[in-house]
């Protein structure tokens, strides 16, 4: 279950003055806006001729990431952002417009494991070669192009510089979307790794959780809280009575840590300072994971993100929840009190050693 916006921008691939690229953009995003809103899409419409990006004048390769002009800078932000793109393209002598080119080759790793799908038009081969040579560029760049394409003929296509009303246009173009939607989330575990930091578990990465991953945090927790409500015999447990919007709602409050493996959410930790104190809880692991040290590291992750000033870590458990007990005395908490259905836990903040002085 996913809650994430797929933003996706639309690259209208010709500079030319008069070029017909504008009126197939304007088409493509009146066709397929009922079902992006369907499937959570953001279209952003891109003019590549607006960018005012000149030909390649960074001084360091692209891979590098290592940008010193402004233009440069923008259109890195403006792809990063993305998680998908579909290239409205003309065909300009068997190939794709310089003005495409360029805007590629000015980036690395911002384009990497992100889906491109593509409208082309033209007269004879209605932009198809254009669309054969990007692909040769784009896979370079780490790029998945897509294999559901739409091609449009300008004389069968275009009436008075509109792209004339057509079922099955139509079809081919809610099917490019719906193929690049797909793929967009099939690649997402690949972006994120790619800039993350490493796990405990081969292939596993950590991320800060956002109100984007309430639908994976809702299924975490009810897979793990379940045990906790057996053990202290109760169904009062809050992480499994909470809403998506309660959990959207406080993902956007508390520090929480996710860790991930192939798009799977296997556990996650929030903290957040109250006073003095730093408080830890929703420490969380898939019931298949548990025992492999994988709770352990992750309350390790909440503790070292503890904000200077703090006096002491404090977390709450089931007074009856013996295993997430036995966890925390072994980390060096004490059970402060207990009411009988909820231990209350403390440990000191480690003071910080200054560092050695210079010399």
């Amino acid at each position: 279950m996913s809650t994430k916006t797929v933003r996706v921008l639309v690259l209208m691939c010709s500079s030319r003055p008069g070029a017909r690229g504008p009126a197939v953009a304007e088409w493509l995003a009146e066709t397929v806006a009922p079902r992006a809103a369907e499937l959570g899409v953001e279209l952003v419409p891109v003019a590549l001729r607006d960018l005012g990006l000149p030909f390649l004048d960074e001084e360091d390769e692209p891979a590098s990431g290592v940008y010193r002009h402004e233009h440069t800078k923008r259109w890195s932000a403006t792809v990063d952002a993305a998680d998908g793109f579909i290239a409205v393209t003309p065909e300009y002598n068997y190939g794709m417009p310089a003005i495409l080119k360029n805007a590629l080759d000015y980036l690395g790793r911002e384009w990497a494991w992100k889906p491109m799908g593509f409208v082309s038009y033209g007269n004879t081969s209605a932009g198809t070669r254009s669309v054969q040579h990007a692909k040769q560029v784009v896979t370079t760049l780490r790029l998945v192009p897509l294999g559901a394409t739409l091609a449009l003929r300008i004389g069968d296509t275009m009436e008075n510089g509109r792209v004339r009303p057509d079922a099955g246009r139509a079809a081919i173009a809610v099917g490019v979307l719906d193929e690049l939607v797909r793929v967009a989330h099939a690649l997402r575990p690949l972006r994120e790794q790619a800039r993350s930091q490493p796990g405990p578990l081969p292939g596993s990465y950590v991320r800060q959780l956002t109100p984007g991953d309430a639908g994976e945090v809702l299924v975490l927790q009810r897979c793990c809280w379940m045990e906790e409500a057996l053990a202290n015999d109760t169904l009062a447990v809050p992480a499994l009575g909470e809403s998506l919007e309660r959990v959207g709602a406080w993902l956007a409050t508390w520090h929480t840590t996710g860790l991930w493996q192939d798009g799977r959410l296997l556990g996650m930790v929030r903290a957040r300072r109250v006073d003095d104190d730093w408080h830890v809880g929703r420490l969380g692991v898939v019931p298949d994971l548990r025992g492999r040290g994988v709770g352990r590291w992750l309350l390790g992750r909440a503790e070292a993100a503890a904000e200077a000033g703090c006096r002491r870590f404090v977390l709450r458990t089931g007074a009856e929840s013996r295993r997430n007990l036995a966890l925390y005395h072994a980390q060096g908490y004490r059970t402060e009190s207990s009411d009988g259905a909820t231990a209350f836990l403390t440990k000191p903040v480690p003071a910080h050693e200054p560092a050695p002085a210079a010399g």
